[in-house]
């Protein structure tokens, strides 16, 4: 993956990434879930409808928690911190 580039920017961990890519690609990927989590709930409860934004949001849900370890090392290697830091990302006292 080439470093600046979409693919690195959400899924790749090595580099770094700045402040304003760091919270715009966080926010990208909150509106994202928050924008499939509304189409789930405009459709009636235990229709294929349902069955089909409900997957695509769980999908979406597991990229994301990917995306936000990745950005979450690449951010700690702007700080010149080791990545695996970014494991604390998941211990909630952190």
């Amino acid at each position: 993956m080439a470093q600046g580039s979409l693919p690195w920017l959400f899924f790749g961990v090595s580099g770094r990434v700045g402040r304003v890519a760091y919270f715009l690609a966080g926010l990208f990927l909150a509106i994202i879930q928050a924008f499939l989590l509304y189409r789930f709930t405009l459709v009636p409860e235990g229709t294929s409808a349902s069955q089909f934004w409900a997957l695509l949001f769980s999908a979406a849900v597991l990229v994301s928690i990917w995306s936000n370890v990745a950005l979450g090392i690449k951010r700690l290697h702007d700080f010149d911190k080791p990545g695996l830091l970014a494991i604390s990302l998941f211990i909630p006292i952190v």
